[in-house]
């Protein structure tokens, strides 16, 4: 029973990790969920990828204008240059307590 519980958790702890951004696809809002990357450096990967032409591999992010070896390397593994992208998995929507009324007041 307790494999089986395990074996549970571990599959919805690895289908929450996986998302991928397909760099040669993605719009700007998708390029710019990706952490370090605000609204210039999305436009830079869309303008590059116009002019050069689609990416080999996702190191040729870093022929982009504003992608430096940090940036990259805090999105390297959200990256892909084939495939579907696909948005990380919304968090658990949070259910309020219901909250007791408050007494009413008396004279």
């Amino acid at each position: 029973m307790k494999r089986l519980l395990l074996a549970i958790v571990m599959l919805a702890v690895s289908g929450l990790a996986v998302a991928t951004t397909n760099i040669n696809s993605a719009t700007l809002e998708q390029l710019q969920a990706l952490p370090g990357i605000g609204p210039v450096k999305a436009q830079a990967i869309v303008d590059h990828r116009k002019a050069k032409g689609k990416f080999n591999s996702i190191d040729d992010i870093k022929n982009v204008k504003g992608i430096d070896t940090a940036t990259f390397d805090k999105v390297k593994s959200d990256l892909a240059i084939s495939g579907k992208t696909t948005p990380p998995a919304a968090a658990p929507a949070v259910k309020a307590e219901p909250t007791a009324a408050a007494p009413a007041k008396t004279k």
